[in-house]
Parts: C-alpha cells; sequence; structure tokens
C-alpha cells in the first residue's frame, strides 16, 4: 500500500527503534542470571528506542504534539494533532527473552485516530492502517478480521492484571464466563500486537481493562480498518479516556461483549 507521508515517516521511524530493540534483545539471555542487570538493561533500551522515535517524529513534524509512556507529554503548537506512542510494548516478555513485543505509534488528529502503526521487530511483521484505507501486515497483505461466527469455534485473548492491580477480579469474572464458551484464552502480553492478531484473524476478539491511550491506540484502529469493532469494554465510554478495550470481529462482537459486559 502507498500510504500517506505521515504513514511513510511512522514506518520509518519504527522500523529504525526496531533494529535497536532487536540488537539489545538479543543481549538479554546474557543477563538473566541479574534480575536488577537485566531489568537495567531493559529500561535503557526501552528509553534508547523512545529517543529514536521521537528523533524521528518529532523531527519530521515538529509542530504535532507528543505522548509516550516513558516521557513527559507535550503540547504541540498544532493543537489538533499528537503522536501517542509505545516504544516497547511487552517489556516484561522482552526482559524474559520472549520474542512477544512490539512497537505501538498512532497518530491523532481532532482527537481520532487517523494512522496506527504496530511493528513486531523480533518476527518482522509490520502491521499498519490509516482511517478509511484499510489495514496492512508488511508491504502487500491485505489484514480482514476472522470470519468466525460461533463462540465455541473462536479464540480470544487478553491482559491478565499482575501484582494485585485492581482489575484482577474483574477479569478472573471475565475468565470463568469466557472460557466455557470458546475454544480457548491467550495471554501473551502486549496489547498493541494482540489487537493486531484481531486484525489479522489470528484471534476472533481481545478485551482489557486498565491500559494507557499508547497502549491501545494503533491497534485499535488496525482491528477498525480490517473490518473489525472496537469499543472501551463499557459501551458509552471512550476507549483512550476509560483505558479499555472490547475488539473482535462483526460476527462474534455482540455475543463476546455481552459476555463481558456483565460486570
Amino acid at each position: 500500500m502507498a500510504g500517506s507521508a505521515n504513514l511513510n515517516i511512522m514506518l520509518k521511524a519504527a522500523r529504525k527503534a526496531g533494529r535497536s530493540l532487536v540488537k539489545d534483545f538479543r543481549e538479554v539471555e546474557n543477563l538473566q542470571v541479574s534480575m536488577k542487570g537485566a531489568g537495567d538493561f531493559v529500561s535503557r533500551a526501552d528509553l534508547a528506542a523512545e529517543a529514536i522515535l521521537k528523533e524521528e517524529l518529532m523531527g519530521a513534524r515538529p509542530t504535532y504534539g507528543w505522548m509516550a509512556e516513558e516521557s513527559e507529554e507535550e503540547a504541540g503548537q498544532d493543537p489538533t494533532r499528537r503522536w501517542i506512542v509505545d516504544p516497547l510494548d511487552g517489556t516484561t516478555n522482552f526482559l524474559h527473552g520472549l520474542p512477544h513485543w512490539a512497537i505501538s505509534i498512532a497518530l491523532e488528529h481532532k482527537g481520532k485516530i487517523v494512522a496506527g502503526v504496530v511493528f513486531d521487530a523480533a518476527k518482522e511483521e509490520m502491521f499498519y492502517a490509516e482511517k478509511g484505507e484499510g489495514a496492512w501486515l508488511n508491504d502487500s497483505n491485505r489484514l480482514r478480521v476472522s470470519g468466525r461466527n460461533r463462540m465455541i469455534e473462536s479464540i480470544f485473548a487478553t491482559g491478565v492484571p499482575f501484582a494485585g492491580q485492581r482489575d484482577l477480579p474483574a477479569t478472573l469474572q471475565d475468565l470463568a464466563r469466557l472460557a466455557p464458551a470458546c475454544a480457548g484464552i491467550r495471554r501473551w502480553g502486549a496489547c498493541s500486537l494482540d489487537l493486531a492478531y484481531v486484525a489479522a484473524g489470528r484471534y476472533e476478539g481481545y478485551w482489557e481493562r486498565g491500559l494507557q491511550p499508547w497502549d491501545m491506540a494503533a491497534g485499535s484502529l488496525i482491528v477498525q480498518e480490517a473490518g473489525g469493532f472496537a469499543e472501551a469494554v463499557r459501551k458509552d465510554d471512550n476507549m483512550l479516556e476509560a483505558g479499555s478495550i472490547l475488539a473482535a470481529n462483526e460476527p462474534i462482537f455482540d455475543q463476546f461483549a455481552k459476555v463481558i459486559r456483565q460486570n
């Protein structure tokens, strides 16, 4: 797909940061003997990736605003446009040497996400979309959500809260209701990449609470441009403001939402 100038800036930035992270990822195994050492190393890798992304994105569009996981939010001279960035979604996977993590970049215009990139650098899979232009994988593969329409044949993914986070009881209730009704539930630990997998038809749906805008901004657009639905867990909430998402293909969405929205 021949994208806009902004999308091409995003793709270039993701590839450059991805090269840095892949190089660092190869070093992680050597640091597993020291949890503190590995954690410090990954923190530096995360910050280095964000620095690359900020240099590329803000260098090309210096008037845009900036929101990212590892730095302070900045208002731009252009109040209508903002980059929303997660330089390393799936940090815990990265720390443990698990190749399931991603770079997530979204462009917001007047409160709406208009372009999104999710780059799985470890597997060299680039998922991306622009509003109204469809969703794509790498150079020429058009993404479409799954066509399955029966819950019992469907696979779902989520993020299970850890370390005593307040959304754990609700998520456990979700799991208890959903597990008997579906073909399986996955917890892979990278929201943006899980949403990209919904867009690619690898999962039928995804849900999670307690998120930040950079976790889901890009992935939610990619799902929608692949023909899926994405809403906040509470139907009338704004996803990015509420910090929750419920995404699925069209045939499954209402059935899925009915299960999850009982809390």
